[in-house]
């Protein structure tokens, strides 16, 4: 080292510990702290405004006798002890919601990636199937419901009288208890199109030389599938549970849709529905959310209902994201 540099050094390090210095280090990292808040700032406001705001308010809510109409009045664990304790509907509909949040999430992503893959290897006419998949989809729920209520009639379905020509026991679907939940089931089964195209796109993205690799080894189709295809689409396969299954959590307008038509009562003027036809089979807890805040106008009970929603829906969210590993395999 020359004798020409040290002094240089040596008079630099005085230079920026000086206060001129600090002071200029953190007008610096302040200026760098603004900028990116400003760049946050739509982000910032839209989960104040839209999240951590109506998450307070419902928390803040959950403890108090509130109709809307007069002002809140202190209640303490009171809301909690009557949704807990004693209105019956709440564990009903709260099993309901785990078992199509389960269920129905599971046969959605397995027939949606068994139709994509089918798809995939169709040489010859690939988008018209794709197309034809993928328009159930575009139904509006309310018509598809509709539409599916009919044609699954006890008396007069043609689902139904197809089954009995061939000697099938014919269910009652969503007039009985045991049979409104799959019945439910394959509605969303039927509108899987959006999940067979997200899933099209990912296997057509797995490279071809690792298929190629592994049939000259020997590897049979399910290896390929349990080695190679899934591995690469599993961020994909993730992707979808844990969409699907905050779908199902606000799960509510194609079982009160179908609970309505299937009993007969439409809602009209001066009639009553209950939610939940038939025996509180198809009663969600985005239902009861309704049901009291705006018809029972117990804002108190309704927004314990909404944070017990918000809290399963994080805790399975939390969960498969931990569990991602075990639920999508690995290629190891």
């Amino acid at each position: 080292m020359s004798t020409d540099t040290l002094p240089a050094k040596e008079a630099a390090a005085p230079a920026a510990a000086s206060p001129g210095g600090r002071n200029t280090l953190r007008s610096r990292r302040r200026r760098n702290a603004l900028l990116t808040l400003a760049f946050m700032s739509p982000w910032l406001i839209g989960f104040g405004f839209f999240f951590a705001y109506p998450l307070l308010s419902t928390l803040y809510f959950s403890f108090m006798k509130y109709d809307g109409l007069n002002p809140p009045e202190w209640r303490g664990l009171g809301n909690w002890t009557y949704v807990f304790t004693d209105f019956p509907q709440f564990w009903p509909a709260l099993r309901n919601t785990l078992w199509l949040g389960v269920v129905m999430v599971a046969c959605r992503v397995l027939f949606g990636l068994g139709v994509g893959m089918l798809i995939t290897k169709i040489k010859n006419g690939a988008g018209v199937y794709r197309t034809l998949f993928y328009l159930p989809y575009l139904a509006p729920p309310v018509a598809a419901t509709l539409a599916f209520v009919f044609l699954l009639n006890p008396g007069t379905g043609p689902v139904n009288s197809l089954l009995e020509s061939v000697g099938v026991p014919a269910p009652s679907w969503f007039n009985d208890a045991d049979w409104s939940k799959p019945a439910l089931t394959v509605l969303a089964v039927w509108g899987v199109g959006d999940l067979m195209v997200i899933f099209m796109a990912a296997l057509l993205d797995v490279p071809k030389e690792q298929y190629e690799a592994a049939e000259l080894d020997g590897a049979s189709p399910w290896q390929r599938f349990r080695f190679i295809t899934l591995p690469n689409i599993s961020p994909i396969v993730l992707f979808a549970v844990v969409t699907g299954v905050i779908g199902a959590m606000q799960y509510y307008t194609q079982p009160i849709v179908a609970a309505k038509v299937a009993s007969g009562k439409m809602g009209g003027s001066g009639e009553v529905f209950v939610p939940g036809y038939p025996d509180d089979s198809t009663l969600t807890l985005p239902q009861l959310v309704y049901n009291l805040g705006f018809s029972q106008f117990n804002y108190g009970a309704a927004c314990v209902v909404a944070l017990v929603l918000f809290a399963f829906s994080m805790a399975f969210t939390a969960l498969l994201m931990r569990r991602r590993g075990g639920l999508i395999g690995s290629g190891d």
